[in-house]
């Protein structure tokens, strides 16, 4: 069957193609088996390989079955043990024939390798393959569910009477993943509104998700729209725009900040919401988002509108005092995003007589039932390509980005802007935020940075600010141990350092890699003598289309 042979392709070849893991499988022309089971597999069998390994190469059948390559094997055999209609094959297909022929030694070696590690159940043998697989010493991420409450619907105490009224409330991410019957809720110190429950939790099927009531959307993507805000508990400015919106979390987000201490929610906020994006089909699914949430009587969606072709002296914006910017960017900060997943395969028999044939040059003693101290990943072995950007187009996302962040700024009422990526790369993220404040639109109309104590009292305390330096390779990517590096820094003052702010993937927090910074205008700064000048005259040079997204799969980001 295709399936096997699929996603051995997927794996060991390199993709023109960027965006996620999973949308490059489904946007791979070349292959037959359904894109949802290869993924499905490939994630799957990725979570078990080390055990895997260690049964393949006990029960030897890569030496007995040499058409078998160490990366079919590990799937062959992961649906063969684990998957429960077994392989995806017929009966006398010889890729299946070959795993079955040696299926009374696998199980042997199965059961073997479960009560090594004292466990009764398949899944009490998962939890323990996953504490094996997680480096010594470190700390294992927790990514919750984050679901933020609607006010333009509900209430957070309606909410937490009803949606939640199940859950117990706990004081930190590491108690939603404690394995019990206990349902657990953490109210989030930094973001009004946000909850995190245990991974997993699916809330898709509510009254509350399917009314609009409550949202599933990451803590960091909450950031941009709570810190144009300020320091105030309500929006004091004028119209707003969110000039990069699809698909409409940060849109609807705004419109609940607007909602949360307006005492006249029935005729909605007195200001506008103007959001927009630059394509017709994720417009769509932006108005749809806005309609579910309640916000489309103060709501305004621009179908198929460019933000830079937007003409900031238009009597339509002449109120907009407020402007939330997400442009394109590479991603790179996002969970799985562009990550193949690593399998560490069975050492193949041609393999075992390298290392052995090395071992005995060295005067050493061999002993083929001793584990291989280097794990062998699918992507060491095929040599496969790096999926980091290069230089060139990180350049280009950098100068976009740049572009769209002055075009804010020449708006005649603008005073606040957030600019925002789900990148970890400084080039898009510090680098721009110097550019802009170097740029002639912020000098002449006196632009700086949100300092920290602008900054609402949530975020105020977020302890991940600026960086000054980054460590990058050739390609443009943050260094790799043994890769060549060179520093990139950032003029930067440490003032404008604390008003940025960082998510970093991996750590204590439960998102993923993001940046905010905020802008304030301050008059008393300004070098503006005339009216507001538009600045630019090429969007075309370095304009790039955004590849963020993928296929949109419910109302999340």
């Amino acid at each position: 069957m295709s399936l096997y042979y699929d996603a051995v392709n997927i794996l060991t070849s390199p993709s023109p193609t960027g965006g996620s893991f999973k949308s490059r499988i489904y946007n791979e022309r070349g292959i037959k088996a359904n894109p949802a089971q290869i993924y499905a597999l490939i994630i799957e069998a990725s979570k078990w390989d080390t055990f895997l390994k260690e049964v393949i190469e006990n029960a030897g059948i890569l030496k007995l079955e040499p058409k078998l390559t160490p990366l079919l094997a590990l799937l062959l055999v992961y649906d063969h043990l684990l998957a429960k209609k077994g392989i995806a094959a017929p009966s006398s297909h010889p890729i299946r024939q070959a795993i079955e022929r040696h299926k009374t030694r696998l199980k042997g070696e199965f059961i073997k390798a479960r009560v090594r590690r004292g466990c009764a159940s398949i899944e009490q043998l998962k939890d323990a393959v996953q504490k094996e697989k997680q480096p010594q010493g470190s700390v294992a991420a927790i990514y919750p569910r984050w679901v933020r409450i609607n006010n333009v619907r509900t209430t957070a105490e309606k909410q937490f009477d009803t949606t939640f009224a199940s859950y117990k409330r706990v004081d930190s991410l590491t108690e939603l993943v404690v394995k019990d019957d206990t349902k657990r809720m953490y109210i989030d110190p930094h973001i009004p509104d946000l909850v995190a429950v245990p991974p997993g939790v699916d809330f898709t099927a509510s009254t509350a998700y399917k009314n609009g009531e409550i949202i599933l959307q990451d803590k960091a993507s909450c950031f941009p729209a709570y810190l144009l805000f300020g320091q105030g508990e309500v929006w004091d400015g004028g119209d707003l725009v969110d000039g990069c919106a699809a698909p409409g979390n940060k849109t609807t987000h705004l419109a609940s900040l607007l909602c949360k201490k307006d005492t006249k929610k029935r005729n909605g906020p007195k200001r506008r919401i103007i959001s927009m994006d630059a394509s017709q089909v994720r417009a769509k699914t932006l108005q749809k988002m806005v309609s579910t949430a309640g916000a489309d009587h103060f709501v305004t969606v621009l179908p198929g509108q460019d933000f830079l072709a937007l003409d900031p002296l238009d009597a339509r914006f002449e109120e907009v005092s407020g402007l939330l910017l997400d442009p394109s960017c590479s991603g790179s900060g996002i969970i799985g995003r562009d990550e193949v997943p690593k399998l560490v395969l069975p050492v193949s028999p041609a393999e075992e007589r390298k290392k052995q044939g090395k071992k005995r040059k060295r005067g050493q003693d061999v002993q083929p039932e001793v584990a291989v101290n280097k794990a062998t990943s699918a992507t060491d072995e095929n040599e496969m390509a790096s999926t980091h950007l290069d230089l060139e187009r990180l350049t280009k996302l950098s100068n976009l980005q740049t572009r769209i962040v002055e075009h804010a700024m020449a708006f005649p009422a603008a005073t606040r802007i957030t600019y925002s990526t789900c990148s970890i790369h400084l080039i898009e993220n510090e680098s721009v935020v110097s550019r802009l404040l170097a740029s002639e639109v912020a000098k002449r109309r006196g632009w700086r940075v949100m300092r920290r104590d602008e900054q609402p009292e949530g975020l105020r305390a977020w302890r991940h600010r600026g960086v000054r330096t980054e460590n990058q390779s050739a390609d443009g990517s943050p260094a790799q141990d043994g890769v060549q590096t060179s520093e990139v820094k950032v003029d930067l003052s440490d003032e404008d350092l604390e008003g940025c702010l960082r998510c970093w993937a991996g750590d204590a927090e439960g998102t993923g890699g993001f940046f905010v910074a905020g802008f304030v205008r301050d008059e008393t700064q300004s070098d503006e003598l005339e009216g507001p000048q538009e600045v630019h005259e090429d969007q075309d040079e370095n304009g790039v289309e955004d590849e963020d997204e993928d296929e949109w799969s419910g109302f999340s980001d």
